[in-house]
Parts: structure tokens; sequence; C-alpha cells
């Protein structure tokens, strides 16, 4: 356990209860919980074991998510599972570029698509918000797996900001589904991603595990907490949530590439 004030662990674990929410209703809990573990831990403490804490903390939340979701939500569990699985390989092939490869060439390209997308949902009020006509064809399964899984999964290990906002636009335009049912199916696929890269991290000794004990009480309430209130509110909420959600990773990315 790191030499922390208790104020700042209170903080830290409000900050993982609101992280949890946001990452249940829509993705992109990381938004808030990693800087504020960035500020929060001692000066002198690797980013590394910033990154590997945030993963053990969020993948509590997830789990507690995905599996409040699974009960009451329309998923099939079997695709949302083989898009996980493509999304660890692509997570894993995206780390290993990273290392030699600038991210600050990218942010801007990042930040454009995400103004697009954003545009997108405000000029489309319907998006995300009809029911799935059907099951999936194969060639949708297939679709899905390529983008949502080997594509975003690549971005998630080569940058990482915002990962669970692109699965959930993304299965909800190639799978056809209501943004309730893909932010339930992208919390499957968000366990596979972070169990591979939670056990990097604690293979590297990177893991604060006391603190993300602790930490991860709330940020599981919090994702059970975010998983009812989607189910209960629905799309049109959760809609207003990734619009919120994708302004604010813009704006982190601008902060990230021309002021910090």
């Amino acid at each position: 356990m790191p030499d922390i004030s208790l104020t700042v662990i209170v903080l830290l674990c409000v900050a993982a209860l609101a992280a949890g929410w946001i990452d249940a209703v829509v993705g992109g809990g990381g938004l808030l919980l990693l800087p504020v573990l960035l500020l929060g831990l001692p000066a002198n403490t690797p980013a590394a074991h910033a990154l590997g804490t945030n993963k053990a903390v969020a993948i509590v939340g997830t789990t507690g998510a995905a599996v409040t979701y699974a009960r009451k939500a329309p998923v099939d569990v079997g695709t949302a599972v083989r898009i996980g699985l493509a999304a660890l390989a692509g997570s894993s092939a995206g780390a290993f570029f990273a290392a030699g490869m600038s991210t600050e060439v990218l942010k801007p390209v990042i930040m454009v698509v995400l103004l697009g997308v954003a545009a997108f949902v405000i000029l489309r009020p319907a998006f995300g918000t009809a029911p799935a006509t059907g099951p999936a064809t194969r060639r949708q399964i297939l679709a899905a797996i390529g983008l949502a899984g080997l594509g975003i999964g690549f971005y998630d290990g080569l940058i990482g900001p915002g990962t669970g906002t692109f699965l959930v636009l993304a299965l909800t335009a190639v799978l056809h589904l209501d943004l309730v049912t893909a932010s339930a199916t992208a919390k499957i696929v968000n366990c596979c991603t972070n169990a591979g890269a939670l056990a990097t991290f604690a293979w590297q000794g990177a893991v604060l595990w006391q603190l993300a004990a602790l930490m991860a009480v709330f940020n599981l309430a919090g994702g059970t907490l975010g998983a009812h209130t989607a189910l209960k509110q629905g799309s049109g909420f959760v809609r207003v949530v990734l619009l919120t959600v994708v302004f604010a990773l813009v704006g982190n990315l601008a902060y990230e590439q021309w002021l910090a």
C-alpha cells in the first residue's frame, strides 16, 4: 500500500465508484479513474503501477456490470466472448507496436473520428434506439469480430482511452443493437481485454493490490448501479451519456496533445 493520506484514499474510492457507473452505462470510466490515480499516488510511483492498478480495479466493476446485464438484457454471450477473444489478440498486437510508434501522431486523428461520431449520433436521433430485428447474421458477427474485436482491441493496446465507448458504437452499428444491449455486450468484451492487460501488469509486479482491492469494492458498486440505471432508463438515456463521454474524451485527448 503506497504512503497516501486517508483523504486521498477516500477521493480515489469515490472516483472508482463514479468511474464504475460511467463505464457500465456507456464505457469510458478510465477517463476518470486513471487520471485520478496518477494524481493521487505519490510522485515517485511508476506510471505502470497506476496503469496496472487501474486495470485491477476496472475489471471488477466491468465484471459486475457484465453479470448484471447478462441477467436482464438480451445479450448473445457466445458472440460477445468471440469478439472479446479477438479483442484480446488485437490489444496484445497493439501493445507490441506501441513501443515503436508515437501515439501523439494518432491522437488528432482519433479526435476527428470522435467528433465525426458525435455529429453522426446527434444528426441520427434514432441511432441505437430500435431493438435488434433478429439474431445477427454470420457476416455481421465476422464484421464485429474484425472491427470491434481486432480493430478496437488493437487501439486499446496502442492508445487506450475511450475503448469502451468505441465498442458500444461499433457494436450498435455493425450488429444493429440498441445502445443498452451494445453496452451490455461491450462489458463482456471489456472483461476479456482487461483480463489480458491485468495478467501482463501482474506478471510485471505493477499492481498495488491492497489499494486496488479497496477501490474495486466501490468500482463494483458503481458498475452494478450503472448497469441497473441503463436497463431502467433505456437507450435514450444511454445516448445522452454517450455524447457526454465522447466530448469528454475529445477534451482529454486535446489537453494531452496541446496543453499537458
